[in-house]
């Protein structure tokens, strides 16, 4: 499989997974241009995309998909109850399949879906797999549920979030609503929780995490990974050794891989 993130953060989502014979992208927050320049980088069409992935109604994660998929040509998959939040928005879609089931397929791709606890009418997070390999996203999360945990465990790359240093956003500037909402288990995750999370998810099996959706108020990227690899040294494991340890870029392709 090849991964790419092409943007991670509030300004836009959108993240490139392929197999030999099929594209997809999970989410889609970034403009046309923005979608059609990234794919340039990483040599891929975008008409050969074959499905965009949607995980929740915030606007950082579909405002691209309207333009895009009636351009392209491209199916659009997302539950109920997020269509229903956003179908007047999204009005130019002519391919809209509504995920039913937590398991489904495109291509040769396996979809996989899992529950996120997030503001949202019905967040849902995507693990792509192919060819017994295993690629999962989990971002936009208030806490690491058991749910989130279980699906994400067994993968071979996964984009968490990493969104705040929590001493940063109680100093921001952000009205006290927001603050409350983002530290709440329903908000996002801090770098220490995130921290805490990898320790578990490489405990038995090396693992390449990619910390993303990072607050450009109240985080940077230094910072994030730093806490993340004193937490791992803390609990006796090494860089390189138990995992690779990457940022994702908030609004240019990073990360790209082959697995």
């Amino acid at each position: 499989m090849t991964f790419c993130s092409i943007s991670s953060g509030s300004s836009g989502n959108c993240f490139f997974i392929g197999s030999d014979r099929t594209n997809v992208l999970v989410d889609c927050g970034v403009t046309q241009k923005t979608l059609i320049n990234s794919l340039k980088m990483i040599k891929v069409d975008p008409k050969s995309i074959d499905g965009i992935l949607i995980t929740h109604e915030h606007l950082d994660h579909y405002k691209g998909v309207n333009t895009i998929s009636k351009n392209f040509n491209i199916p659009v998959y997302l539950n109920e109850s997020t269509f229903n939040s956003i179908k007047d928005k999204i009005c130019d879609v002519k391919l809209v399949n509504i995920i039913e089931d937590r398991e489904f397929c495109i291509n040769d791709l396996d979809i996989q879906t899992f529950k996120l606890p997030h503001d949202a009418v019905d967040p849902i997070g995507y693990s792509v797999l192919y060819n017994n390999k295993k690629i999962s996203i989990a971002t936009d999360i208030g806490h690491i549920s058991n749910e989130v945990f279980k699906n994400i465990i067994d993968s071979d790359v996964i984009l968490i979030e990493s969104n705040y240093n929590e001493e940063m956003l109680r100093l921001s500037n952000y009205p006290y609503f927001l603050k409350e909402r983002i530290l709440s288990d329903y908000g996002h995750l801090s770098n220490e929780e995130c921290a805490l999370t990898v320790v578990e998810l490489i405990k038995n099996s090396y693992k390449r995490i990619i910390l993303g959706h990072l607050s450009k108020t109240s985080n940077f990227p230094e910072l994030a990974y730093k806490t993340v690899e004193k937490i791992i040294r803390g609990n006796g494991l090494k860089l390189d050794q138990d995992l690779k340890l990457t940022i994702a870029h908030r609004s240019m392709p990073s990360n790209y891989m082959r697995i």
